[in-house]
């Protein structure tokens, strides 16, 4: 694709091995000027495009929210719609900054939203591009938005990927963690790995990769301890030498999965992906193992066999190359409970993200003014084994894009367009778009213009002392965690508000956590985080009767308490919360019933986030505890310290 501006290199940062882009389907952007239209797009890759343009319908180029005084968010086409110019003003703020690595289908579907690229570094709204090391983070702008999260090579390395899965393991056991082969990293676990090697016999096969690479670089099946590479790091895994076979031959499966937030955690699964194939019929035999054409399902090797057929019909069980739909609708057809099949996938991604959750969100903390800035998709390998139990193989942290027939166009355009509708992309006042510091010159500074400070979450001391309260208690039950949604502050509402309309941009996309039933998950945190309680509390409630929790939030939104308000109604430590963990018998209600009681106090020093004044506090009045009540809240069963004391000012922070 040719453009007529200049590309300004992102910085050397953003390059990761954790991809499998390949075949670059990414142009260069040649002359000088700083942002230009993109440039008509190849037939193969739209071929909707070929139409009359006033045949098209025309679509709004915003979509409001669902609520009042929420700004709506910038709306991304199919190629069979058009979409309405915005006036002159917004329109200029439109500006996308283009990476070597963009792939056509972003650029397609970007162009389509009126989009122009640009070259500057500081008043561009979104990139698609590399990954890049954390402290480069901080230079994002808080109206600017990056595919990519810190910290996810956690799980976008293989190395680090079974590492963090082997500690879920010991942590979690292998009944809840068995959805990954057997795997050691070398050279930390050469002997662990001899032994098993031996205690495994000469039948054992095994797959070495190196811990970084992509398209079936480096990979080899081995069976014996002389084929080991050395002097090199490498994974070793137990292969998985009997797979689900279709018409003979190996295949595996790439899930899409996108996450919108990690604090709280939302991910979402596109309902379509790719079936790949090995060109070869499958052999068992260690005659073959060799063979890279029957071993490996990566496009990228099997494409150089000159066996290898080529499918365009998404509908299709033919070739090479299948939609995950066709897929199912296959195994369907022979009886086969798919249903239950994509509920393990499910689970198996959301315990993965959740394995790289510690890391990211610390990384957020310390390196991002807002959590606007980062959203990030996933490409997840996944194959089945003869008894269908599907096993995860690896991550990729920028999955390829590229679309090479009508088969990938189908599948790839609408996640990217139904992926950037979710995104949530707000148009920001012009002033937001500030210029860079002149003294900028670092690598960051190329990419977001100037390291200013980030921003300080915006939580009053209120906000604190509630999210404080719900992650202090030593036992907490469903009935206790159910009160977080009877007073709700302006955060509250806030993120509510968020996830509600991010629910409503869904297009392809299923929510997978939080999701009425995704409770069991929250005990796989390291940490528990009060906005996961919150949200999972809210889905309880509200999951079969969306309607009526949309219009309480509405309500509150009308009021502007969003926005903030003094309203003691919406102020946690104004209002007085009566314990639910013993029984409402009035047989069974005693004066002495659990009580928690909310202090006031002034400080004559400076709060953490900057304020002075009231500052809420928890405490607890003693507690009998009544005949039958086994669950008992620390905050409801003994004398103790108020909360203030304990986690103002040093620990606010972290909340």
């Amino acid at each position: 694709m040719q453009v007529d501006g200049v590309e300004e290199e992102l910085p050397d940062e953003l390059e990761n091995a954790c991809s499998d882009d390949d075949d670059s389907d990414c142009s260069s952007i040649n002359g000088t000027s700083s942002t230009a239209s993109i440039a008509p797009l190849s037939s193969v890759e739209e071929p909707m495009l070929l139409e009359a343009e006033d045949d098209r319908e025309e679509r709004p180029a915003l979509v409001p929210s669902l609520f009042p005084f929420i700004p709506p968010t910038l709306y991304f086409s199919s190629a069979n719609e058009k979409v309405e110019l915005l006036p002159a003003e917004q329109r200029r703020l439109l500006k996308w900054k283009i990476s070597t690595v963009t792939p056509n289908v972003v650029k397609h579907t970007i162009a389509r939203s009126h989009f122009k690229v640009t070259k500057k570094s500081h008043d561009w709204l979104g990139c698609w591009g590399h990954h890049m090391k954390s402290p480069c983070f901080k230079a994002l702008g808080e109206h600017q938005k990056l595919n990519h999260f810190p910290g996810t090579f956690q799980i976008g390395r293989k190395d680090r990927l079974w590492r963090n899965l082997s500690k879920m393991q010991v942590r979690f056991g292998k009944q809840e963690f068995s959805f990954f082969p057997r795997t050691f990293i070398l050279p930390q676990d050469i002997k662990l790995l001899r032994k098993a090697w031996e205690d495994s016999g000469s039948r054992q096969k095994w797959i070495i990769k190196p811990p970084a690479s992509a398209r079936g670089i480096g990979i080899q099946v081995i069976h014996k301890w002389s084929q080991m590479p050395r002097k090199r790091p490498l994974l070793v895994q137990k292969y998985l030498h009997k797979p689900y076979l279709i018409s003979g031959n190996k295949f595996d499966l790439r899930i899409y999965v996108y996450v919108t937030s990690y604090d709280p955690l939302r991910i979402y699964i596109f309902s379509d992906g790719l079936v790949r194939f090995a060109s070869c019929k499958y052999s068992s035999s260690m005659k073959t193992l060799g063979n890279k054409f029957m071993h490996l399902t990566n496009y990228s090797v099997n494409k150089k066999n000159s066996e290898y057929q080529t499918n365009s019909d998404d509908k299709a069980c033919q070739g090479h190359k299948w939609a995950l739909k066709a897929l199912w609708q296959y195994l369907g057809s022979k009886g086969i409970n798919t249903t239950l099949i994509w509920e393990k996938i499910k689970d198996i991604v959301i315990k993965t993200v959740i394995a790289s959750e510690p890391y990211v969100n610390s990384l957020l903390k310390m390196h991002l003014r807002t959590p606007y800035s980062c959203h990030e998709l996933f490409g997840f390998d996944i194959m089945l084994d003869e008894n269908l139990k599907p096993w995860i193989l690896e991550v990729n942290i920028s999955p390829s894009l590229h679309s090479n027939s009508a088969l990938d166009v189908s599948i790839k355009g609408q996640m990217i367009r139904d992926l950037l509708n979710l995104a949530g992309f707000r148009i920001p006042q012009k002033e937001d778009v500030v210029a860079p510091c002149s003294s900028a010159s670092s690598s960051t500074s190329s990419l977001c213009g100037g390291t200013r400070e980030k921003t300080k979450l915006d939580l009053s001391a209120d906000e604190k002392v509630k999210r404080a309260f719900y992650l202090t208690q030593r036992y907490a039950d469903q009935d206790f965690l159910s009160s977080v949604l009877d007073v709700l502050t302006p955060d509250d509402v806030r993120v509510l508000a968020e996830t509600e309309d991010e629910l409503n941009r869904l297009g392809e996309f299923e929510r997978v956590f939080p999701s009425p039933s995704s409770s069991r998950y929250l005990r796989f945190f390291e940490c528990q985080r009060y906005l996961n309680i919150l949200l999972d509390q809210w889905e309880q409630k509200y999951w079969n009767n969306r309607t009526k929790g949309i219009s309480l939030l509405s309500t509150l939104c009308h009021k502007g308490v969003h926005l903030g308000t003094n309203d003691p109604a919406h102020m946690w430590s104004k209002c007085s919360y009566i314990s639910r963990f013993e029984p409402h018998r009035q047989d069974l209600v005693s004066p002495s019933r659990s009580r928690v009681v909310v202090s006031h106090q002034h400080r004559s020093h400076h709060d953490d986030d900057g304020s002075d004044g009231e500052v809420a506090s928890v405490s607890s009045l003693p507690v009998s505890p009544s005949p039958g009540s086994s669950v008992a809240s620390s905050a409801c069963t003994s004398p103790q310290p108020s909360l203030t004391q304990s986690l103002l000012p040093q620990q606010f922070a972290s909340l």
